[in-house]
Order: structure tokens, then C-alpha cells, then sequence
């Protein structure tokens, strides 16, 4: 009985060895044959921000590459939320990918108690494709010229500018609030459905201000109907050249944190499947015709590995918690 119990162990061994090696042959096979269909790039924002002109940038040339549509989906709501919950609860086959921002997945975990998806377990990062330094932008009759100018008039009528943002606990909201509250002075908080509400907000004289990326300002300051305060960079933005950083303005401090736009899969995506993303996501924006489109939005093409991408997320997430926390920025 002894040795018949080894057989059979013997047997369970050797068929299991068999199906695991069936498996991940049929996993290898899939994987070559990657794409097979159209591919999702769900886009946790509203058209006619940066996100959604990354997000087309890549669409264009990546469909090229990988020679099958990569079709820009926009699913904004909720600060990035419903975006970035439709893409973890996706199957992890490379077909439905998100492109979301830094506070979507480094702030809404601190600023929720039941988040629908975890940042740090839900998704495998393909890379960060663009960074976007802000731009302080105020409506002319404002009658600040500058940002000096914007505090005394913060100080002399406490709470009366209002600034927009894209939601409650989104990049402007955090930035504009450390703004305030290093410079000592009172601003009041509207949230919009998108970037693009908060700068039409602006320039309808609705509110005072709004910090936003130059793409989605660039062609009210030309006209006239925005004014740029300051951009919040180390060094002045080629596009918008005659516009002072913070420093260059007297305002001291690392006050307007860029933001940054991400690429991730459902966890659980194979490996080469998101190594293959990240080499042709990275291809798509060292071409030529990509650099030129993003540059000339003011938007900055990123480079780096999944990993990395991965690390960044996850020590945002722990210093976002900090400081949401000493801003007293809550979800209503």
C-alpha cells in the first residue's frame, strides 16, 4: 500500500508539472500574440485637459506601433475615481488601461475612508508618461498683476478671492491651500467637474484664480482673457518664458508641486504584456511628432521603468497622507 500511495503521488506530481507547463505555454502564446484587439486607455478625466491630450498623444502613436486602436476613453467623477475603479475591476489582460494624475492616486487614498481601489495593490504601473508643472492664473479684473500683488489683496479681504479646482482633495486644491497657508492668507475653495471647468471659471470672472497646467490655459493667456501669475517650476516654463517662477516672485517654498500623468493595468496584467506597454508607451513619446505636440502644451515626456513609476506612487501616497492631513483638506 505504501508503494501504491507513492505512485499515485508520483502521478498527481507529474500531471500537475504537465498542466502548469500546458498553462504557461498557453500564457506565452497569449502573450506573443499581444494585442490581438483594440485596446482601452480609459482617461480618469474630462476632455480638454492634459490628461486627455497625454492620453492622445499616445492613442496616436501607439496604435501605429502596436498596430491596433488604443481607444481614449474619458470616465471622469469623483476626483479620478470612477475611472481608476473602472480599470482595477478590469480583467488583467492588457486591453483596458487608465491614465490618471498624482492626486488620484496619491491623495484620494487619504482623503477617503472606503476608496474603491488601492493604489498601491490594484494596478501595475506601465510608467509616468508626462509631468505638468503648473501655471497661477487669475482673471485680469482681479487687479493683480503678479503674485505680491494677489497676497496683499488675500490679506486685505480674507476669504474674498475664491480659486477652483478640479475637486476636493485634486492637485490644485492641495497646492493652493499650502500656498495659502504658507503665505498666511484666506482663499475660498470651489471644485469643478474638470480642469477645463475651473479655467473657464476664471476667465467667466466666476472665481478669482486657479493653478492648471498650460495646456489648458495657453490660449486665454494669448488672447488676453487669463493672466499667468506665476509658474510653479524650478526654472521658467520655454512656453510661457516672460512668467516668473514662485521663487523669482518672492514666494519661497516648493508651493505648487507639479503634477504627474500614469499609465497602469488591473493588477495581475503579465509581466510582458507591461514591459511591452512600457517599451512602446516610451517609444511614443520620444518620437518626434509627440515631443513637439507635448512641449508645446507645456507638458514635460517622462522616462523611467514600471518599477519606479511604482515607487513614486507609493511614496506620494505617504507624504500626501501628511500633509492632506496638516491641511485639514477632507472629503465632504
Amino acid at each position: 500500500m505504501r508503494i501504491t500511495a507513492l505512485r499515485l503521488q508520483a502521478a498527481f506530481v507529474i500531471m500537475l508539472g504537465a498542466t502548469l507547463s500546458t498553462m504557461t505555454g498557453a500564457f506565452a502564446q497569449a502573450d506573443a500574440r499581444y494585442p490581438a484587439r483594440p485596446i482601452r486607455l480609459i482617461v480618469a478625466f474630462p476632455p480638454g485637459g492634459a490628461a486627455d491630450l497625454t492620453a492622445r498623444v499616445l492613442s496616436q502613436s501607439m496604435s501605429e506601433s502596436l498596430k491596433q486602436p488604443v481607444l481614449v476613453e474619458n470616465k471622469p467623477g469623483a476626483n479620478g475615481v470612477l475611472g481608476a475603479d473602472t480599470v482595477a475591476k478590469s480583467a488583467p489582460d492588457g486591453y483596458t488601461l487608465l491614465l490618471t494624475d498624482r492626486g488620484a492616486l496619491a491623495i484620494n487614498p487619504s482623503l477617503y475612508a472606503k476608496l474603491p481601489y488601492d493604489p498601491r495593490k490594484d494596478f501595475e504601473y506601465v510608467g509616468i508618461a508626462t509631468e505638468a508643472p503648473y501655471v497661477l492664473v487669475a482673471h485680469p479684473s482681479l487687479g493683480a498683476t503678479n503674485v505680491r500683488e494677489l497676497i496683499a489683496l488675500a490679506k486685505a479681504k480674507p476669504g474674498a478671492i475664491a480659486y477652483g479646482s478640479y475637486g476636493i482633495g485634486s492637485m490644485p486644491q492641495f497646492n493652493l491651500e499650502a500656498f495659502s497657508r504658507a503665505n498666511g492668507i484666506e482663499l475660498r475653495h470651489i471644485p469643478y467637474k474638470g480642469a477645463a471647468g475651473a479655467v473657464q471659471a476664471v476667465v467667466a470672472g466666476e472665481i478669482g484664480i486657479t493653478i492648471t497646467s498650460a495646456p489648458a490655459a495657453l490660449g486665454f493667456l494669448r488672447d488676453g482673457r487669463l493672466r499667468a501669475l506665476a509658474v510653479g517650476s524650478s526654472t521658467r516654463l520655454a512656453l510661457l518664458p516672460d512668467i516668473p517662477t514662485l521663487s523669482e516672485a518672492g514666494v519661497q517654498g516648493d508651493l505648487l508641486l507639479p503634477t504627474y500623468f500614469a499609465v497602469a493595468a488591473p493588477a495581475g496584467t503579465p509581466a510582458p504584456i507591461v514591459a511591452r506597454l512600457h517599451d512602446e508607451m516610451q517609444k511614443a513619446l520620444a518620437a518626434p511628432e509627440s515631443v513637439q505636440k507635448l512641449t508645446a502644451s507645456g507638458l514635460v515626456p517622462a522616462k523611467g521603468s514600471s518599477r519606479e513609476a511604482s515607487t513614486q506612487v507609493a511614496k506620494d501616497i505617504d507624504y500626501f497622507a501628511a500633509q492632506t492631513k496638516a491641511l485639514g483638506i477632507k472629503a465632504e
